[in-house]
């Protein structure tokens, strides 16, 4: 009989504890970064903030929104300290040893690059082979960063020249107008919208179409290890 109730004692503690998990806010990450993610008001909005804050609400999981800088969200993940999850990022093998991941809610436009106006080297229809194995040209990137699995690994096989920052689009941008850096891959839209944010002429770039640019990859909600799968399960069924 005391066996039964230690036994019963200890499997309610156990429940009570996984309802607690389960009952934690989320902290949601977000870097502000148009047209993905914007902020209107006191609104998260964008391509994949409005469909992640949507999710959320409709799942009735609670969470509290923190704009993060993008390499530090990562490290948070991989610190697996709390109950946290960011925004729109792509799925590759590093992170999802770290990881979990929610179904897509956006899928990009394939990319292109972008580079200064007066830089003959890159033009529309030339291979996206030849230009990262171009040494006279240096590719600017962003630390942390994914680009897609595809497009990451292109940049693996060919090791063009990069330039590696921490910084975000928008002085990314700048540092092309200024010519530190020869291009970078950016989705048009994406694009147009940072030009128009920083306040600079499109005139000043050249969006570049290259011939064998892989398609554009999922986005997903990504969250620490220590949400539980029933948290995902619920994010999963108001994402469909």
């Amino acid at each position: 009989m005391t066996q039964r109730i230690v036994c019963f004692l200890l499997a309610s503690l156990s429940a009570c504890f996984s309802d607690f998990a389960t009952a934690q806010p989320i902290v949601l990450h977000y870097n502000i970064r148009p047209p993905l993610i914007v902020v209107k008001g006191e609104q998260l909005t964008g391509q994949t903030g409005a469909p992640a804050v949507a999710a959320f609400s409709k799942a009735g999981i609670e969470f509290a929104l923190t704009e993060t800088p993008a390499a530090r969200q990562f490290r948070i993940l991989q610190n697996n300290q709390g109950h946290d999850c960011l925004i729109g990022h792509f799925k590759n093998p590093e992170r999802e040893a770290y990881a979990k991941f929610t179904d897509p809610i956006f899928q990009d436009e394939p990319r292109i690059a972008l580079t200064y106006a007066a830089n003959a080297r890159l033009n529309d229809g030339d291979s996206i082979e030849a230009v990262l194995s171009d040494k006279e040209l240096s590719l600017l990137v962003k630390q942390s960063y994914s680009y897609g699995q595809a497009l990451d690994a292109l940049i693996d096989k060919h090791q063009p020249i990069r330039q590696s920052v921490v910084v975000e689009n928008t002085q990314m941008l700048r540092m092309i107008a200024a010519r530190r850096a020869d291009y970078m891959f950016i989705t048009p839209h994406e694009a147009s919208a940072v030009i128009d944010e920083i306040g600079l002429a499109k005139a000043q770039f050249k969006m570049v179409k290259l011939e064998n640019m892989p398609k554009g990859d999922l986005r997903y909600i990504l969250c620490s290890k220590k949400v539980p799968d029933e948290t995902i399960g619920k994010l999963n069924a108001a994402i469909k």
